[in-house]
């Protein structure tokens, strides 16, 4: 399977291609869908990460499209954060249910106990993501 399939593109009157694109994710990379009872990571091998103008976030909801409540309140997290990049200059998102540890906590986007989405949010997308040159990476437990 190609990498990032789980994360179709939709919304219907959402703003033009040239300002935002929203890839959704429901299905991790094995195409089983998201659930809290595992653990994920989102891995952007380096200098990989939305290639945007302006910002990129992911955003978690439940299965009721609603935010997921968290000890941690935080709902969708992205490069206007503080995120903590590997030594090779790689960049792991962990989401899960569970706090991966204090030292990942900075890279955690809480996920519901039971099933999920994601919504990738990119704002004023360079062309490799309008073209599809770039998707997003899968979502790996």
């Amino acid at each position: 399977m190609a990498r990032g399939r789980e994360w179709p593109y939709w919304g219907l009157g959402a703003n033009l291609i040239a300002d935002a694109v929203y890839p959704v994710a429901r299905v991790d990379g094995d195409r089983q869908p998201l659930n809290g009872a595992n653990k994920y990571v989102i891995h952007f091998d380096k200098g990989q990460t939305p290639p945007v103008n302006a910002f990129w976030s992911l955003t978690m909801y439940n299965a009721k499209q609603a935010f997921v409540a968290n000890p941690i309140n935080r709902y969708a997290i992205g490069d206007r954060d503080e995120l903590k990049f590997n030594p090779d200059g790689s960049l792991d998102i962990y989401v899960q249910h569970d706090s991966p540890g204090a030292a990942k906590e900075s890279n955690w986007l809480p996920a519901d106990a039971g099933s999920f989405n994601m919504i990738m949010r990119m704002y004023w997308p360079k062309d490799a993501v309008r073209t599809g040159q770039w998707i997003p990476p899968a979502v790996k437990k």
